[in-house]
């Protein structure tokens, strides 16, 4: 949702928040080297009674945040023009973020009159294991109501390589073809180094429009 949805009037904060989550992430994978024990979700995620999770970091910077969301974030230019043509064109659209849902990501997308495009949701606390792990994706697809099957596509946006990542494993787990797309410069050298084609990059919402109208024509 940060980065392509939206984007963060200071951007600086964006890439904190990012370099924060990446940081979590490789620390997993540290401790699970060091104690040769599999930890896949951050130290910091604490697990009661295994199944109520107390996600500390993302819950202190939400509270540090004291701002509305508004005064965070806008919407991406041309993103309004892509919903409203995907959704006359009854594609069924998610949303997948490493952000919390409670006290921002929900309250983003009431905010700005986005709720109408997305029937789901996934954010931090719905998931054990976040991006560049495919579990939100492959979450996501289940609450679709229908299993998918080999003629289905999905086309899964992300604007940094831990999308591109999470597709590329997710891609593994399904019967169907998933297409990861780079939404600008960070997602797009995740596509080059992985040899997936500079045709799956995007760097405005503005360059899909001419393409979406001829396919769908």
């Amino acid at each position: 949702m940060d980065g392509t949805v939206v984007r963060h009037i200071n951007p600086w904060l964006l890439h904190v928040l990012e370099r924060l989550d990446d940081l979590g992430h490789k620390s997993a994978a540290l401790f699970s080297k060091l104690f040769r024990r599999r930890i896949e979700s951050p130290p910091l995620v604490e697990f009661r009674d295994g199944k109520r999770k107390k996600l500390l970091v993302h819950r202190a910077m939400h509270r540090l945040r004291r701002k509305p969301v508004d005064e965070i974030v806008e919407p991406c230019p041309g993103i309004y023009d892509i919903l409203d043509f995907l959704h006359d064109n009854a594609v069924l659209m998610g949303v997948t973020s490493n952000g919390l849902g409670a006290g921002y990501g929900h309250d983003v997308l009431r905010k700005f009159d986005l709720e109408k495009y997305f029937s789901i949701t996934i954010f931090r606390e719905d998931i054990t294991r976040a991006k560049p792990y495919p579990d939100p994706i492959l979450q996501a697809i289940e609450k679709i109501g229908r299993p998918v099957t080999g003629d289905d596509l999905i086309w899964y946006v992300g604007d940094r390589a831990k999308d591109i990542k999470a597709a590329m494993a997710a891609d593994i787990h399904l019967p169907c073809d998933i297409q990861p797309i780079a939404y600008t410069l960070n997602a797009a050298i995740a596509v080059l180094e992985h040899n997936i084609g500079p045709d799956h990059i995007l760097m405005g919402w503005q360059d899909l429009e001419p393409k979406l109208k001829a396919l769908f024509s």
